[in-house]
């Protein structure tokens, strides 16, 4: 009986407390980092929208990307236009933007239409590096000035912190900020001290023409950001992280948006660990490489719901054991230590979310938040489609 208690908990305890002291030492890791020297200002970007029917949001973006404080002549401000049935490509044009207007019914989805950009950026042989922005998102003004430091000192990869634009909407979006603050800026901030690689995060990232001809965009999945950070470690190199600059976008209040987001979101993260993770682990040990084992690591840890209902689980578990017997108590100790560093994280994260104590009573509602989740991934798709998630009125 003993033994096979001691095999339940040693299951349940599995997927949280190794994932908990990974979080532990990110939060341990994550004061801000300096920022570099300033740049010479010489190198030339590619500023890409990817687009499809964003007429409500599109004319925001080119706005603030065009106060990017940098010369005029050393970036270009691009849409796609992808498969667009709306005037999202007119719009764009009125702005001041450039588009590119692509028609491509088989080859649908982010990933597609930026391989087809950065195809056409190489041909031209202008610019130095490309940069992605999300077209709901508004960018800080010094987001070339943090990218181009960074090349300048060879980084070929660089990912500014992606926040939430509309953090007061609801619960929801104060939540999610919460959540985004300790996913990207507690996570990438320790990754940055630690040497390893912080990650594509889909919006507000960089990288030169050298790094695309080394390692090819053919990013397609749920998760191509993801997908093409993983990539970028297995060439042996790193995607640095740009602090003091962002790219925010809207996070969506409404429910029932919500769900078909988050659902694509982790539906293609659970895609990555079951195809990338053997392939990053392999490489780790062969290469003896930091970078493909903290990527690898990274992966393995599930999404916060799934940590937190793993140490919650063993919590109650050891908790009935130990009435049993005392033999049980250190597992107690551990689900306990498991459930304070979990704690500790989420709260590095609100204090770095700016939403103050209105966030922080929001936390009240996080067991209603995870269990969403969790009812989420109990619902399957199979799409790897573009689907554009439904935009509700831009913030201000």
């Amino acid at each position: 009986m003993i033994a096979a208690a001691e095999l339940a908990l040693v299951l349940v305890a599995l997927p949280g407390v190794p994932a908990a002291a990974y979080l532990l030492l990110a939060t341990v890791l994550s004061a801000r980092p300096h920022p570099p020297d300033a740049s010479l200002r010489r190198t030339r970007f590619d500023v890409f929208v990817p687009a499809h029917n964003e007429v409500p949001v599109i004319q925001r973006v080119v706005a603030s990307l065009q106060r990017l404080d940098w010369p005029a002549d050393r970036f270009r401000i691009i849409v796609i236009a992808d498969n667009c049935t709306d005037a999202t490509a007119a719009l764009a044009r009125a702005a001041g933007a450039e588009v590119l207007e692509r028609h491509d019914l088989t080859h649908r989805g982010k990933g597609y239409a930026l391989a087809y950009a950065f195809e056409r950026s190489a041909a031209l042989a202008w610019a130095d590096a490309v940069v992605v922005i999300d077209a709901d998102a508004e960018v800080s003004p010094n987001l070339l000035e943090a990218f181009a430091a960074r090349i300048e000192r060879g980084a070929p990869a660089v990912q500014a912190h992606y926040g939430v634009l509309n953090p007061m909407a609801s619960w929801r979006t104060r939540l999610m900020t919460i959540a985004t603050a300790a996913f990207h800026i507690v996570r990438s901030r320790a990754r940055e001290r630690l040497g390893v690689s912080c990650g594509i995060r889909g919006n507000g990232w960089c990288v030169t023409h050298r790094l695309l001809q080394r390692v090819p965009y053919r990013a397609y999945s749920l998760a191509e950001d993801l997908e093409y950070g993983i990539e970028i470690g297995m060439a042996g190199l790193r995607v640095h992280y740009a602090d003091e600059a962002h790219s925010n976008a809207d996070m969506v209040s409404s429910e029932q948006i919500a769900n078909k987001q988050r659902q694509r979101w982790e539906q293609g993260r659970f895609q990555l660990i079951r195809t990338m993770t053997p392939r990053l682990l392999r490489a780790a040990f062969a290469r003896r490489s930091a970078v493909c084992l903290d990527l690898a690591l990274d992966l393995l840890v599930l999404p916060l719901s799934y940590v937190a209902l793993s140490v919650g689980a063993l919590l109650a578990l050891a908790a009935g054991l130990s009435l049993w017997d005392a033999l049980f108590l250190p597992w107690l100790m551990i689900g306990l230590a498991a459930a304070a560093a979990i704690a500790t994280y989420v709260l590095r994260g609100w204090q770095l979310s700016g939403v103050g104590a209105r966030g922080l009573a929001d936390l009240a509602r996080a067991p209603l938040f995870l269990l969403w989740k969790i009812v989420l991934m109990l619902k399957r798709g199979s799409s790897d489609e573009w689907i554009r998630t439904e935009r509700e009125k831009p913030s201000d």
